[in-house]
Order: structure tokens, then C-alpha cells, then sequence
């Protein structure tokens, strides 16, 4: 009996062991956090999206910086290599086009090869390349490249935003050109001869560009663009000119006060006309009202003090007062005119010659230069006068020049 009573406290006390045992694994087990079912994949991501806050949520990722890469042995050129989605080309080509941005950051844009090889030998200064193969950097000056800006595009790139009908895959950014930092063409300054070109409210870019084509070809020394002319650095002007920009002196935005500071002393002042002598008088009134300095077309209100000292103010007899238009002599463009050294005036089609154009020709004992027409032909293109009128003036130039040399070389003996 006294064993039996044993083994019963024995199970008593194991028994109780057990029970405090167990009571402190639920004790435990209620100290642990709640475990969480989680839906398939495809849900628990979708669930965890719609939960996250918006402060929770991953920044987008930023692009990759530009690959900038070694050009091929021979070349010791660096360049970037365009990303997609870059749209630096395309914003600058849409605010190089604006006269505004090339005003305000003196940044002009010229596109394909011979035109950017023109600039860059004549001392313009590259910004900004963008290329689509490396072959175009070839027949480019190293050294100037090498102080440029390169980026490499792909090519549909620049045809997207390129004007030109069958795109080069080059476009670059310059430093607008200052004509008197420029060094032209050796062959150039040698041929040139002292005639000088003013234009007069031209404002057709495909005109003036193939005006200025023409002044180089026919050796003009300096070309000089007044107020009311189109920009010389609009990308049209620059295609029609086919590199003309840089081989000679462009002077743009002039007054006419400031018109005979920009010409040479003893200059002689012509202006290139195709009205009949007898139908001066009728058309004079028209000439010297459409010109006045400051005026644009439909622009009445121009400041007065814009107006030049050599164009003074006559009055009618109802008191209206206007340019006074100055009576010139007429000749026929193939006649002789020019002397040394000479300058010939081309109008615009609408607005035709100012009043300080005429005023100017009168001060300096010029005249009017014919172009006979056909009767009932109301004007030529104002492009292919200025052609008729400098390569006549180049002739009779060379000729003169000629007949000089043979004067010097066989003197008539006294």
C-alpha cells in the first residue's frame, strides 16, 4: 500500500509538470504575430500595388546617361551616342529656326555637309554636331570638331526634323558669324572687285539667298542688308545661298544714316530699276512712300526718329507731308556706269525702292539702271535683276581694269 501511494504522488507531480509545461508553450504561442494567407502570385501583386501609398511607390527610373564613345582609330574624336527618347535635337532645331532665339543667343543652324565644311573654314564657330555615321566626319577640319559638342543620331531622327528633301544626317549649331572675324576664301578676296550690293527691303528667303549666290559669284566686295530685309541666317536664306554667307561681308539690319558709314569713301550709288525714264514721274511718289526708313509694310506708326537725315519732308499742297523723291538720271544697265568703286541697289518686288535708297543715289551722283522689259510685264524678279546688274557691272569692271593695264604697260608716246 505504501508503494502504491508513491507511484500515485509520482504521477501526481509529472502530470503537473506537463500541465505548467503546456501552459507556457500557449503563453508563447499567443506572443507570436497572427500569420497572413497570401493569394496566388498574380492577386498578392496586385493587391500589394493597390494597398501601396503613394509615397510608397518606387521613383521612375532616370535615363541612362550618355554612352560617350571613341571614334575610330584615325579619327581622335569623342563624341556621345544618343539614347532613346532624347529630344535635344529636336528641341534645338525647333528654336534654332526662331529669328528670336539666334537674336537672343547668337546661335544660327546649318545643315548638310558643304555648308557646315564652308563655315568651319571660314572660322565659324561649331557648338553643336549631330551625325548620323561617322563618315561624315571625315572630310570635316579635325581641330574644329574637336573643340565641338558630337552626338550621334540615328538617321530618321534627323530626317524628321531635317527641311531638306533628301537629308545629309548632318546638322549643326553655330556661334552666329561676325563678318569681321571671318577669313574668306583666298580665291575670293582675289577676285573680288569694288562693287558692293545693297539690298532693299527683300524679304522673300529664297530671293535673298540666291541674291547673295549671285554677289559671290560675280566677285561683289561686301553685301549690306537694311531694315525690312529677311534674316540673312533663316535656314531658307542659308540653303538658297549655297554657302555664299561665307565667303563674303554680310552686313545686316542697317538704317539708311548708317548705310554710307558701311560703304567705301568717293562710292558711287546706282539702283537697279525697270521702269520707262517716261514713266518716272508717275511711279517716283510711290518709290519714296513704300521706303520710308522704319516702315514696314502695314506699319504706319513707325517712330519718326528712325527716318534718315537724307531723305527730307515735302508738302503738298492739301499739307500732306512725304518723302521728298529726288530726280535721277536714267540709263540703260548696259551702258557704262560703274567706276571705282560702285554700288547697285535691288529692291523688293512688293515695296520696291525706299525713299533713302534714291536719296542716297542722288547724293553720290548715281542713277537709275534700266532692265527693259517687255511692255505689259509688270517687274522682274528682284533674284535675277540683281544677277543682270552685277554680272553686267563685273564686265564692265574687267574691261576697264583691262584697259588700264594696257595703258600702263603701252603708253602712248608724247
Amino acid at each position: 500500500m505504501a508503494a502504491l501511494g508513491r507511484l500515485g504522488r509520482a504521477l501526481l507531480r509529472a502530470g503537473g509538470a506537463g500541465e505548467a509545461a503546456l501552459g507556457r508553450r500557449g503563453v508563447r504561442a499567443l506572443r507570436r504575430s497572427p500569420l497572413r494567407v497570401l493569394p496566388p502570385q498574380k492577386e498578392r501583386g496586385g493587391a500589394a500595388r493597390a494597398q501601396r501609398s503613394p509615397r510608397e511607390r518606387p521613383p521612375a527610373p532616370s535615363p541612362p546617361p550618355p554612352a560617350v564613345e571613341w571614334s575610330p582609330v584615325g579619327l581622335g574624336l569623342r563624341y556621345e551616342k544618343a539614347g532613346p527618347g532624347d529630344r535635344r535635337l529636336g528641341k534645338v532645331v525647333t528654336i534654332a529656326k526662331s529669328k528670336k532665339f539666334r537674336d537672343h543667343h547668337r546661335r544660327v543652324l546649318l545643315e548638310g555637309h558643304r555648308l557646315i565644311k564652308d563655315a568651319l573654314e571660314a572660322g565659324a564657330v561649331l557648338q553643336t554636331l549631330f551625325f548620323s555615321t561617322m563618315e561624315h566626319l571625315k572630310e570635316l577640319p579635325e581641330a574644329e570638331l574637336k573643340r565641338a559638342n558630337l552626338v550621334k543620331v540615328k538617321f530618321q531622327d534627323i530626317k524628321s526634323w531635317s527641311d531638306l528633301v533628301t537629308p545629309q544626317g548632318l546638322i549643326g549649331i553655330f556661334s552666329k558669324p561676325d563678318h569681321a572675324k571671318m577669313s574668306y576664301p583666298a580665291a575670293q578676296l582675289t577676285n573680288s572687285l569694288p562693287l558692293l550690293l545693297i539690298c532693299d527691303n527683300i524679304r522673300d528667303p529664297g530671293n535673298l539667298g540666291t541674291i547673295l549666290r549671285s554677289a559671290a559669284g560675280a566677285g561683289c566686295e561686301k553685301v549690306l542688308l537694311t531694315k525690312g530685309c529677311v534674316d540673312p541666317w533663316e535656314p531658307k536664306v542659308l540653303r538658297a545661298g549655297m554657302g555664299a554667307h561665307f565667303r563674303m561681308p554680310i552686313v545686316a539690319s542697317l538704317d539708311w544714316e548708317s548705310v554710307p558709314s558701311n560703304l567705301p569713301a568717293g562710292v558711287r550709288v546706282c539702283v537697279a530699276d525697270n521702269k520707262d525714264p517716261g514713266a518716272q514721274a508717275e511711279v517716283a511718289p510711290a518709290l519714296g512712300g513704300a521706303g520710308r526708313e522704319g516702315s514696314a509694310p502695314g506699319n504706319p506708326r513707325a517712330p519718326a526718329k528712325s527716318k534718315p537725315k537724307a531723305a527730307p519732308e515735302c508738302e503738298d499742297e492739301e499739307g500732306a507731308v512725304s518723302v521728298c523723291v529726288p530726280e535721277l538720271a536714267a540709263q540703260h544697265y548696259y551702258e557704262s556706269w560703274p567706276q571705282t568703286p560702285v554700288a547697285v541697289v535691288i529692291g523688293g518686288e512688293t515695296q520696291g525702292l525706299s525713299g533713302g535708297a534714291l536719296h542716297l543715289a542722288a547724293s553720290t551722283g548715281g542713277t537709275r539702271l534700266l532692265i527693259p522689259v517687255v511692255p505689259g510685264v509688270d517687274s522682274l524678279n528682284a533674284a535675277v535683276a540683281a544677277g543682270i546688274v552685277l554680272f553686267e557691272g563685273k564686265r564692265q569692271l574687267l574691261r576697264r581694269h583691262k584697259q588700264e593695264d594696257e595703258r600702263q604697260q603701252f603708253p602712248l608716246a608724247g
